[in-house]
């Protein structure tokens, strides 16, 4: 009997002990998941927000089409993040040889760094008709470079240029499509807005469709004309823009 209330005494002081340790596991860590695990280090978070980055996809830099560089050219200016994308056209003949595209970013540079004294391209970033990327203004691909392509809303935006001509009636190239979707998907970043969506953006120039000080919801993946008194980037081009910011939110796996 005494052998009988000794083993019943170890049982009861050993799940004593059991209940006291869980109960400080818990109050040490309400979750409930052991300390140093995924779910509560800055990995999981990291692994949470990067469920919303696109892959960086692949970009022709400035030296490999032999980018010149304005010697007075201010250095280039950054912004917080990339809150929207804004897409151009060039205005420049389509039907081109995709292999003459390095030529066709020259002069286009020409026009903007000395035509109109911008001191580079306008543009961040320009895509041709077989989908290639091409890194336009100065300032790292990978970096939220306040360009001059929108005036008014050049800040917290990255302007992305279509290479040609896409008013009503023209086709937009496939992979000129699928080029700049994947394009948004990387710049917005995993902290950026949907793309399917609309955003605040303040407008900081009285030409602009706002005046300055206007807030003014626009689209993630709006046109030069959303912003800005112009046609760019056409009619066949505007249709298509929420198609790009559908396919990109796709490319950042947002349900």
């Amino acid at each position: 009997m005494q052998l009988l209330r000794r083993r019943r005494y170890r049982s009861a002081a050993a799940l004593a002990v059991l209940v006291l340790l869980v109960a400080t596991s818990l109050w040490l860590n309400p979750a409930g998941t052991p300390p140093g695990s995924a779910s509560s280090s800055p990995e999981r978070e990291r692994a949470r927000q990067a469920r919303h980055q696109g892959p960086r996809p692949a970009i022709v830099p400035r030296r490999a089409w032999h980018a010149e560089r304005v010697d007075t050219a201010p250095p280039a200016r950054y912004a917080p993040s990339v809150r929207a994308a804004v897409i151009h056209h060039t205005s420049t003949p389509n039907g081109y040889d995709c292999a003459s595209v390095p030529h066709t970013l020259r002069d286009l540079y020409a026009g903007h760094a000395h035509g109109r004294n911008w001191d580079d391209l306008g543009y961040n970033f320009l895509v041709d008709a077989c989908g290639t990327i091409y890194e336009g203004r100065a300032g790292g691909v990978d970096r939220a470079v306040i360009g001059a392509h929108t005036k008014g809303f050049n800040e917290g935006t990255v302007g992305v240029a279509a290479i040609g001509t896409f008013t009503r009636g023209e086709t937009v190239p496939e992979p000129m499509l699928d080029a700049i979707a994947r394009l948004v998907a990387w710049k917005l970043g995993p902290r950026g807005p949907d793309p399917r969506g609309r955003v605040a953006l303040v407008s900081s120039h009285d030409e602009a469709r706002y005046p300055k000080g206007t807030k003014v919801l626009l689209p993630v993946v709006g046109g030069h004309a959303d912003g800005y008194a112009t046609r760019c980037p056409g009619a066949a081009l505007h249709a298509k823009l929420p198609d790009i910011g559908a396919r990109a939110a796709r490319i950042q796996r947002r349900s």
